[in-house]
């Protein structure tokens, strides 16, 4: 059987190297193609990706990042299409909610080629949100939905999809946090100056942050201030740094206990998140690795799609609307922290799952 999978951005190659690593012990046996979008394009993002975390290396690299939401997500199905002509494997699979998702899925699914997506089911209720736009239409046009928590199922048969086609399948992601945390044994936090629960770890991307400058200034300031009672490192997204300098925010960013660093490799991420006092963050991905690793996590946004996060005080929202509100969350994180309930994500074998049930579906 053969599986085409496409990703193209940095939460999308930790998922896809849990389910990689499934395929190649599966039986029967699964022959995968891997196509890279590029749409993240930059190295500290996405080729040391594929080194640290023995990810095949993709068949295509497509190089279509850098682009506006419509002629990238066009640009995509188009490479993908011909690729798809080509390869004609028997599944295509896509993972979360970026524009690779929906392009990967749509142009399979124009050619009648079955889809399967990983992360199935996760909604944020806010169409405002590229990634809800593109999850939703990914789930629509799946034939297999690997759903990762009971809410995602609930949310799944709520829009009429339901029966053999929905999997809890649990999340790959716990399986990479269970994997990769015992190979995370770098020097990141001596060659950064840090000490082990003595340290924020902040991550920003999201355009409904980064595009909006109020919002934006208000988790900046938000940041400095939480500096002022522990050191804030802020690994910074490449588009990030861009708005940041469009802004005028940038200069002066990056002094006294506000660190701004590029972006690290996974494994070095992997052990800031576990050491950090608490993680400040408007990533999906990075909600639940803190979750994993047993660190409090703040989410910058008005809501989160992972809502059991919520729900049972693992996670606290703090849309960027009050730089004092951000700020009290944060500390009431550190001021509290409290294992959260085990079990929420599955039992770390979610890829066999997934590998099996696509192997079994051919």
């Amino acid at each position: 059987m053969k599986v085409l999978t496409v990703v193209g951005a940095r939460p999308q190659f930790v998922k896809a190297a849990t389910v990689s690593r499934a395929f190649r012990s599966c039986q029967p046996q699964v022959d995968e193609v891997i196509v890279h979008t590029g749409q993240h394009f930059d190295a500290n993002m996405s080729a040391v990706f594929f080194e640290e975390m023995q990810i095949p290396q993709p068949q295509y690299q497509l190089e279509l990042g850098g682009l506006g939401h419509g002629a990238m997500t066009g640009r995509m199905m188009e490479s993908v299409e011909a690729i798809l002509q080509k390869e004609r494997p028997d599944w295509v699979l896509v993972y979360g909610d970026t524009n690779s998702t929906m392009a990967g899925a749509l142009a399979a699914v124009k050619l009648h080629i079955p889809v399967a997506h990983v992360e199935a089911g996760l909604r944020s209720f806010n169409r405002a949100m590229p990634e809800e736009i593109n999850r939703v239409v990914a789930d629509h046009v799946s034939s297999l939905l690997f759903a990762p928590t009971e809410v995602a199922v609930r949310n799944l048969a709520n829009e009429g999809i339901a029966g053999g086609k929905v999997v809890r399948s649990g999340d790959v992601m716990y399986d990479a946090a269970l994997f990769y945390s015992q190979r995370a044994s770098g020097t990141a936090l001596q060659q950064i100056g840090l000490e082990p629960r003595k340290y924020f770890l902040a991550t920003i991307h999201r355009a409904e942050n980064v595009d909006d400058p109020a919002r934006l200034e208000v988790i900046v300031q938000a940041l400095a201030r939480c500096a002022a009672t522990l050191p804030v490192l802020l690994p910074i997204h490449p588009r990030t740094r861009k708005k940041l300098a469009e802004t005028g925010l940038l200069k002066g960013l990056d002094t006294g206990k506000l660190r701004l660093v590029d972006p690290v490799g996974y494994l070095d991420m992997v052990q800031l998140e576990q050491h950090a006092a608490v993680v400040l963050t408007d990533s999906g991905g990075v909600q639940k690795e803190a979750y994993f690793f047993g660190v409090p996590c703040v989410t910058i946004r008005d809501e989160t799609e992972w809502v059991e996060l919520v729900e049972c005080g693992a996670n606290r929202l703090a849309p960027p609307t009050s730089v004092q509100a951000v700020v009290d969350a944060a500390l009431a994180a550190a001021a509290q922290r409290q294992p959260a309930p085990p079990g929420l994500y599955g039992d770390g074998r979610s890829a066999q799952s997934i590998a099996h049930a696509l192997a079994c579906a051919a």
